[in-house]
């Protein structure tokens, strides 16, 4: 994975932010950041200097989920090198739905299938004013099944059915009121809201 895909950085409280860095695709997921941060969700929960983890993106978005070259070569791949392709995202999102550390994901503009997942997964989310949340994979035909799970967990099945039906797109706002997002704040104020909300993580060595 290039090493510029994803961005690292702990601060001197413990808070590791990975920082989704392809803001050319709005930070879309292909095959390598998925790796790639399945790779760092088991490094940063190994370490012990580590006490919570936050996931944003670069740029306007946060992620607009699968990549579009990732979706359609598997229009033309083998069975199994879209089992391979599912089985690789699907344990990214079960490393970090059960990573032994708080997780909280910052979010502004398009959140999308996958990413829409990987917001469904964090412990803890706050978004911007102006971000917007979509299934669309009804739309070529597919069923959002991998992030399903935590999806269902996050708003319930009777909402899930609906965005998993119809394909549309909601406000921030909405996300707020069916718990998907716990806080929604203006764009300028995201950063702000995010460090309150990390404040109120600690380990149970007693650091704060």
């Amino acid at each position: 994975m290039s090493e510029q895909s994803l961005l690292v950085d702990t601060d001197d409280r413990g808070i590791a932010r990975l920082t989704l860095n392809r803001p050319e695709v709005r930070n879309a997921l292909d095959d390598e950041l998925i790796h790639g941060l399945t790779e760092e969700f088991h490094r940063l929960d190994r370490d012990p200097a580590v006490v919570a983890i936050v996931v944003t993106g670069a740029g306007d978005h946060f992620s607009a989920g699968a990549d579009l070259k990732s979706v359609r070569r598997m229009a033309v791949s083998s069975l199994q090198e879209n089992i391979d392709y599912v089985a690789e995202l699907a344990e990214m999102l079960k490393v970090y739905a059960n990573l032994g550390k708080p997780t909280l994901s910052m979010v502004r503009g398009a959140t999308v299938g996958s990413g829409f997942g990987l917001v469904a997964a964090s412990d803890l989310a706050v978004a911007a004013e102006d971000s917007y949340f979509a299934l669309p994979e009804v739309k070529i035909g597919i069923i959002p099944g991998v992030i399903s799970p935590y999806i269902l967990a996050a708003i319930g099945q009777r909402r899930g059915r609906r965005y998993f039906i119809t394909g549309e797109r909601f406000s921030a706002a909405e996300a707020h009121r069916i718990g998907l997002v716990h806080q929604v704040v203006p764009a300028g104020q995201l950063e702000e809201a995010a460090a309150q909300m990390i404040g109120h993580f600690h380990d149970y060595t007693g650091r704060n």
